[in-house]
């Protein structure tokens, strides 16, 4: 077993017992502080922040997915058939994009649902991705997202693209 394993392991089982039940208060204090990760996103975008939207992500770490919607793809798939459905990115690109934008950017969030356990937290919106003041692209997003010794940070994001 790998030593990171082992002591992982030996960790969890020393603690396991004392594990204490999270209360109603700890949840909405998660809650409020990932919903400050959202509003912090949103705010890195409107300015153009790229430096302030790499510092939410898990540095080096996670996925960033985008998923065609069926619609958007048989229209894609029949201009271009070698293009995949599933386009792999990652934060930083995106970081970068936001900071080299030439036009304001703004991406809308509705319906916004936040879980967690206080340890680990999922959102998951609907959006509306604005370039120039056009809509540029919209679909269904999802963070998972882990409560670090920096506070939360966005492990893994996917979301569907149903084109503008």
């Amino acid at each position: 077993m790998p030593i990171r394993s082992y002591l992982f392991a030996t960790a969890f089982a020393l603690f396991a017992s004392a594990a204490v039940a999270e209360t109603g208060t700890d949840r909405a204090q998660s809650k409020a502080e990932i919903g400050q990760v959202v509003e912090t996103f949103k705010a890195a975008i409107i300015g153009h922040d790229g430096q302030g939207l790499k510092g939410l992500f898990l540095e080096n770490q996670g996925n960033w997915l985008s998923v065609l919607h069926e619609d958007l793809y048989q229209k894609v798939h029949a201009l271009h058939p070698e293009l995949p459905r599933i386009q792999q990115s990652n934060y930083a690109e995106f970081a970068d994009f936001v900071s080299n934008a030439k036009t304001p950017v703004e991406e809308k969030f509705y319906n916004v649902r936040i879980e967690t356990n206080g340890t680990i937290g999922m959102v998951y919106f609907d959006f509306d991705f604005l370039d120039d003041g056009k809509l540029r692209n919209r679909g269904c997003e999802t963070w998972q997202l882990i409560k670090t010794e920096k506070g939360w940070k966005i492990a893994a994001m996917l979301y569907s693209s149903q084109g503008g």
